[in-house]
């Protein structure tokens, strides 16, 4: 059996299809109020902060995809995460249980370095310390060779159905809602974005390739990067018609910070939208030569059939 912690989002529903399409049916979903994805999936309602549902939620599972999200809120991350990962670390432990765990890049250093699996941590903010934190306690057991683990890494996201990123907020969503377009900071920087169907698929490729384990993985991004203008472009010619927008400086940030609890806990993800953001997925693209990458117009033009 193949276990999800967290599978109420885009990552998680996306992994248990691919897991279904190709790896097996017997599919655990977890998370405080699960709910199947496929028909043949079973369900398990835990509190992952909780150590015993941690270890009854994994038990019996060959593997355990570490794919849970909290809101954008760092006292709840500061209170639950770590917690939940030592939780999720000990159960897998108990029940000889491999763990993949789907990460992000707020540990990184927030300026145009391009990215590797080897490159330091430097946090910028209260959430890239606890996702570092996070990272930091999976390459201890790594090292310490104790159990079988796997860290798959995105970047930021765009995509269809429940995806939550930025730019699906900025771009997509304004585009629904009949409203302009907006870019953080800067229009003229490479951005890296990735499809969340393409974050899933390699996920489960990763997790279902033994010999992957005991490493850090960055998952597979269209190669052809581009600019917010210039992706704002391509989606004006998918759409049909010319989507006009406008760059929200940083001075405008830190005046909504003042009134609005999101735009605070925005504040800290901004830098990396100063320069640009080039997250070297080659390890995966050698490793796994056949897996099919989605270009940009494919993504833009799926979401707008969603539409």
């Amino acid at each position: 059996m193949q276990t999800i912690l967290g599978a109420n989002g885009q990552i998680g529903e996306e992994l248990a299809r691919e897991l279904k399409r190709n790896f097996t049916s017997d599919i655990r979903i977890v998370s405080r109020n699960a709910k199947k994805v496929n028909d043949t999936d079973t369900v398990f309602s835990a509190d992952l902060s909780v150590k015993e549902s941690a270890v009854e939620a994994v038990k019996g599972s060959e593997i355990a995809y570490f794919t849970l999200g909290l809101p954008m809120d760092s006292d709840l991350w500061e209170k639950q995460f770590l917690l939940i990962t030592k939780n999720i670390i000990e159960a897998c432990k108990v029940n000889g249980t491999r763990l993949v765990f789907f990460d992000n890049t707020y540990m990184y250093p927030q300026n145009g370095n391009v990215l590797t699996e080897e490159t330091p941590f430097a946090p910028v903010g209260r959430k890239g310390r606890v996702r570092k934190k996070m990272a930091e306690m999976l390459l201890k057991e790594m090292a310490a060779g104790t159990m079988d683990i796997v860290i798959c890494r995105a970047p930021e996201f765009y995509g269809p159905g429940k995806t939550q990123s930025i730019t699906n907020a900025f771009i997509f969503d304004a585009i629904k809602e009949g409203k302009k377009l907006k870019v953080p900071l800067r229009d003229d920087k490479l951005r890296s974005l990735i499809w969340t169907p393409d974050a899933s698929r390699a996920t489960a490729l990763i997790g279902n390739t033994p010999d992957a384990y005991g490493q850090t993985w960055h998952l597979p991004v269209d190669d052809h990067r581009l600019t917010y203008k210039e992706f704002i472009a391509l989606a004006s010619e998918i759409y049909g018609q010319e989507f006009r927008y406008f760059t929200i400086p940083k001075f405008a940030f830190r005046i909504g910070a003042l009134f609005n609890e999101k735009a605070k806990e925005l504040q800290e993800l901004l830098p990396r939208y100063e320069y640009d953001n080039l997250f070297d997925d080659s390890k995966f693209r050698n490793r796994f030569p056949n897996f099919e990458v989605t270009p940009y117009r494919k993504g833009i033009e799926q979401i707008k059939k969603e539409q």
